[in-house]
């Protein structure tokens, strides 16, 4: 594919400062972009080396209009190179129709343009909407309904009676509709805790691969318009995450949480269960939640120091409660001092 720079600036939206007929044929990173290709700079970083790239033309936000180079100006950067992407990129689609070596369970309704490969087991009563992609070995049980627009990855399962919306990409591995993580003690035995709620997953969901995402106890687990996922992820039993947040890889989420809106849970964040994390909370990485969070908080949590100095810490640590005491006496003792020095 060979296209213009007028076109290309059509396409994102842009306004080009320099050749509009420079034929570009691809793009690359920064570093690596040659004379045909389109990158982008989207940080002062980069910026301030916009001449030093061997582009043919730089995508850059608006307000940035001082180089040599032929530039793309646009709103946001990145959007707009990912625009590229796509349009010198695009995904490939496997032929619509269903192999003859999937199974089928009975009553499947399923839309136009629907791709079922080699290997995948559908059960019964399952939808499918228009143009769903779903990729080998991938297992949907029993009353699964899933929208328009789908695209399943390779060993994916979603189990009975779970509900996926419209444009909803889940990757490799994942399990969707898994039991909860719920067991009764009796003296020294624990009884399963049944566990008859669904998974709900609205519409322009992204969630990676190896996630874990757990049916309710009852009523559902819930994953919001627009959420995004990381791989390695473990959503427990009744969650509620909210609308266009993010979580990062290796999240865990106890049962019962409530997430907002427009959260980001940094790599290896714990929450723990029953607590509400609030709107535009930002939690970081390995940070431990153990109480809810209200709106708009920034929450950090483990330290990284030199290893030497960790020693020191860890043997420290086992004497804090007794130190604390001394200390309290101390500054008992020190108070009362105080209160005759005054006195007298």
């Amino acid at each position: 594919m060979e296209l213009s720079l007028a076109k290309i600036a059509e396409v994102v939206d842009g306004e080009v400062q320099g050749d509009v007929h420079k034929r570009i044929r691809g793009a690359a990173a920064f570093d690596d972009a040659t004379d045909d290709e389109v990158t982008f700079a989207g940080s002062p970083k980069y910026l301030k080396r916009v001449d030093e790239t061997g582009a043919g033309a730089v995508i850059v936000s608006h307000d940035f209009k001082t180089s040599v180079k032929n530039l793309i100006m646009v709103h946001n950067p990145q959007i707009a190179f990912a625009k590229v992407l796509k349009l010198f990129h695009p995904s490939l689609k496997p032929k619509a129709g269903i192999s003859a070596k999937a199974h089928i369970g009975e009553r499947l309704s399923c839309g136009e343009d629907v791709s079922i490969a080699p290997f995948t087991v559908l059960g019964n009563d399952v939808t499918l909407g228009h143009r769903v992609i779903i990729y080998p070995n991938v297992f949907i049980g029993d009353e699964v309904v899933i929208g328009d627009d789908v695209l399943i990855y390779p060993n994916v399962t979603i189990l009975e009676r779970c509900r996926i919306g419209s444009r909803v990409i889940i990757h490799a591995g994942t399990v969707i509709g898994s039991d909860g993580f719920g067991f009764a003690p009796d003296g020294e035995r624990y009884h399963k805790i049944p566990h008859i709620g669904i998974v709900q997953i609205d519409d322009d969901v992204e969630i990676g691969a190896l996630n874990a995402i757990d049916r309710g106890t009852i009523g559902k687990t819930w994953i919001q318009k627009g959420v995004k996922t990381d791989n390695l992820i473990q959503i427990a039993h009744n969650v509620t995450v909210g609308e266009n947040s993010i979580l990062v890889a290796q999240v865990g989420i106890s049962g019962s949480v409530t997430i907002g809106k427009h959260t980001v849970l940094a790599g290896q964040a714990g929450i723990a269960g029953h607590i509400t994390i609030g709107d535009n909370v930002t939690i970081g990485a390995q940070a431990g939640v153990a109480k809810s969070v209200p709106n708009g908080s920034v929450l950090s949590g483990t330290i990284a120091m030199h290893h030497p100095l960790w020693l020191k810490v860890q043997r420290v640590m086992p004497m804090l409660p007794e130190l604390k005491k001394k200390l309290s006496d101390l500054d008992k003792r020190i108070n009362k001092i105080e209160e005759e020095h005054r006195r007298g």
